[in-house]
């Protein structure tokens, strides 16, 4: 399945981008650029590109991944980017701690050279679960894999993020990451804000949703009682499998820092079970047994506890939350398909885009 994200002529970036970094360098590389790959994201356009130097240069060769902020006409799936964000949060993170995180450079914050903001960073190699088929479908390294090899992806994963969470003072060094989020009141009130505000233009572009607009009442009407007592931690924002690397089902990068934030750790830990559970879902309407073994929360709740020493408050609100991030983000990538003609506009929003449908209607209800 082919998810168009940019109507951009990718191969004319090669001799623009050389000319940039020659008169950087004084050296000009021959660059070769593709598109990427389908199977994984829907926001920010990727880009392969692959460095050659002239001979004696070192290093020879180079390969890159450049992160480029979407065109407004290709309708992208968040209301801002802050590649300048992105780009800090990342770099901070590869400095001070073990994170593993790819070596970023080339932060360009307009679109002088290439026509919109961009960074380059490191590409590195291993394997990724995919999205497009769903990793729990099958026929692929993770589901492939046996469950010593699948509860190693798990644990290791939610190491690194415990060790996120664990960063002195993130409030401070990080606290460029609030300039998005509305004023007012303490932090999850804002991110309730932010995902509020979030919805109504995503809804402008394509239609409304009643179960995206429950879901956000009930977040209302139901937010956590001791909200403000919560310690704001690290958020990566988009805490899922499909955002790492592997190699020998360990992380050896953590990648797409979009929803890089400031919150409860909760925001972290709920996403990370609920991206999996959509695919569970997804398999589940497919008539495919999944992996229905592989992050459950129990088993994820206790591998925090030993790795911070920190009991997770009850994560039912946050994953609701998680429910409506994801109506936004279908929304959005809904929208732009139309955009594309990969489909007619939709009859039925809640049917017809939101396959986690009945997973956040359980939510809701409490029983799920």
């Amino acid at each position: 399945m082919h998810l168009q994200r940019s109507a951009r002529d990718i191969a004319a970036f090669a001799d623009t981008l050389s000319d940039h970094l020659a008169a950087d360098s004084g050296v000009r590389p021959a660059l070769t650029v593709d598109a990427g790959t389908d199977a994984n994201g829907m926001s920010s356009e990727t880009v392969m590109v692959d460095a050659t130097w002239p001979s004696g240069h070192h290093p020879e060769s180079e390969r890159w991944v450049m992160r480029m902020q979407p065109r407004p006409e290709d309708i992208p799936v968040f209301d801002h980017y802050r590649l300048d964000h992105q780009y800090e949060v990342m770099s901070l993170l590869a400095r001070t701690t073990g994170v593993p995180i790819p070596r970023v450079h080339h932060l360009k914050t307009t679109g002088a050279v290439l026509g919109s903001p961009f960074f380059l960073m490191e590409r590195i190699d291993g394997l990724i679960p995919p999205d497009v088929m769903p990793y729990t479908f099958g026929t692929n390294w993770l589901f492939e894999a046996t469950p010593e090899q699948q509860r190693r992806v798990q644990d290791s994963t939610i190491d690194r993020i415990a060790e996120l969470h664990s960063i002195t003072d993130a409030p401070t060094v990080f606290g460029f990451l609030d300039d998005e989020m509305p004023a007012g009141g303490d932090t999850l009130h804002r991110r309730l804000a932010w995902l509020a505000d979030w919805y109504e233009s995503s809804a402008a572009s394509v239609g409304r949703s009643p179960l995206a607009e429950g879901a956000l009442a009930w977040l209302t009407a139901n937010l956590p009682a001791d909200a403000a007592a919560r310690p704001p931690v690290l958020c990566w924002g988009d805490a899922r499998i499909g955002n790492v690397i592997y190699e020998d089902f360990t992380p050896v990068a953590l990648l797409d820092w979009e929803m890089a934030c400031l919150g409860p750790r909760e925001l972290d830990v709920s996403w990370l079970i609920f991206a999996h559970n959509v695919f569970q879902e997804l398999a589940d309407m497919a008539g495919l047994p999944g992996m229905p073994d592989l992050l459950r929360e129990d088993d994820v709740r206790e591998r925090y506890l030993e790795r911070t020493g920190v009991e997770l408050a009850d994560l039912r609100w946050f994953s609701v939350f998680a429910g409506v991030v994801w109506c936004c983000v279908f929304l959005r990538a809904g929208a732009r398909r139309v955009h594309f003609g990969e489909q007619p506009p939709p009859s039925d929003i809640d049917v017809e885009f939101f396959y986690h449908r009945n997973l956040l209607a359980r939510l809701i209800e409490g029983e799920a």
